[in-house]
Parts: C-alpha cells; sequence; structure tokens
C-alpha cells in the first residue's frame, strides 16, 4: 500500500485545546495537498474553515468531546449547529458512565438522535476502547451498528490509550460489513496506518502521517 493510498484514509487532525486559527489553516492546507481523507477540528472553526476549504477537502468536527458525558439534547444541538457550519463528517463521544452501567438502550438512543441530526452527513461514534471490557467492545458494535451509524471509531486520544490492533481485530470481527471502523490514538507510523487497515479500519484518526512526510520532503513536491 503506497503513502498516498494510506493518507487517502485518514482524518488528519487537529483538537489541541490551545489551537488558533492560523494551526487549523495549516492543518486544512496540509490536508488539501496530501490529499487526505478529511481535517478534523475543534467545532468552533468548522464555518471558517468549511468556508476556507471550499470543498477541496472534508470537515469533520467533533461532538461531546472528549468525555462524551454532555446531555444528549446538547450533543444533537452540536450536531445541527456544526452541520449548519458546514461541517461534512462528524465524530461523537458516547457516555462511557451509561455504558458501564448497562445503560446500552440510552447510548443506542442518543446515537439514533445525533445521526437524525446529521441527516446524510457521515457519523462516527466514538467508543473510548481503552476503557471498556472486550465484551462491552464488542457489544457496542452491535448498538452503533443498530442505531444507524456509519462508523465505530476506538478513542478520542485524550484518555489513557489509543487505537490497538487487536481492538480492530476484535471490532471487524464484531460488526457487520455495513459498518465501517476508524483507528484513533497513537497512529504514528505508516507501517502502522498500514497494519490498521489490513485488520479491518477504514478511516485512520491521526496527525503524524503528515508530520513525516513533511519532514521527509521539507515542502518540495509530493
Amino acid at each position: 500500500m503506497t503513502q498516498k493510498e494510506i493518507l487517502s484514509h485518514v482524518d488528519h487532525t487537529l483538537l489541541g485545546v490551545d489551537s488558533t486559527w492560523a494551526d487549523i489553516k495549516g492543518i486544512i492546507d496540509d490536508g488539501i495537498r496530501y490529499e487526505t481523507a478529511s481535517v478534523c477540528i475543534p467545532p468552533r472553526f468548522v464555518r471558517q474553515a468549511a468556508e476556507y476549504a471550499a470543498g477541496k477537502v472534508k470537515i469533520c468536527t467533533v461532538i461531546g468531546f472528549p468525555n462524551g458525558y454532555n446531555s444528549t439534547a446538547a450533543k444533537v444541538f452540536e450536531t445541527k449547529d456544526a452541520i449548519e457550519c458546514g461541517a461534512d463528517e462528524i465524530d461523537m463521544v458516547i457516555p462511557v458512565g451509561a455504558v458501564k452501567s448497562g445503560e446500552f438502550d440510552l447510548v443506542e438512543n442518543e446515537i439514533r438522535l445525533v445521526k437524525a441530526a446529521c441527516g446524510e452527513k457521515c457519523l462516527k461514534v466514538i467508543i473510548e476502547t481503552c476503557l471498556l471490557t472486550d465484551e462491552e467492545k464488542r457489544r457496542l458494535c452491535a448498538v452503533v451498528s443498530d442505531a444507524g451509524a456509519d462508523y465505530i471509531k476506538t478513542s478520542t486520544g485524550f484518555q489513557k490509550g489509543g487505537a490497538t490492533f487487536e481492538d480492530i481485530a476484535l471490532m471487524r470481527e464484531a460488526s457487520p460489513s455495513t459498518l465501517k471502523i476508524k483507528a484513533a490514538g497513537g497512529i504514528s507510523s505508516f507501517a502502522d496506518g498500514e497494519r490498521f487497515l489490513e485488520l479491518g479500519a477504514d478511516r485512520l484518526g491521526t496527525s503524524r502521517l503528515v508530520k513525516i512526510l513533511k519532514s521527509e520532503d521539507n515542502g518540495h513536491g509530493y
């Protein structure tokens, strides 16, 4: 798999709390140049980013991020606002505490409502695998699929762990073929990215792969 093919699956990501518009603009420029699947940015920049990108790269943003314990109504509002501002894709965080309490119906209902707010736009559901048991991960693969989301995603990158090869293999085995998988958090090399894709991921959430290319080409050619 070529680097370009791998990058076509990357959501080029910048979600730091200290991100500035200059930083976001740079991420968009890189996403366009390296032809990433999308750029994933904080919600407050979505309108400005969509106008600046002008359709040259998809704009992804996060909802209920990074802890997922916002109310469902707040997540739905955030989603509608992001879509109205020009977001193409939404990555939402589930309430992990509800999973731990066995409230899977609550989680499924929340995902359904956020998906309804997305309309035809892509919804990815972050389950924070590092906080879950294998059985909870398997159960959530069914819940996320039944709720109508497009992707199940491993991690925010803001908790104690990110994507692992074992989790992607488990999620692919436990998910119907219609549910896609996004690996995110800690993906630091093209070799790792390729392995995640081979195991069944369709998207990779990372900023490091573009940084690697930029350091190699020093801004010349691609």
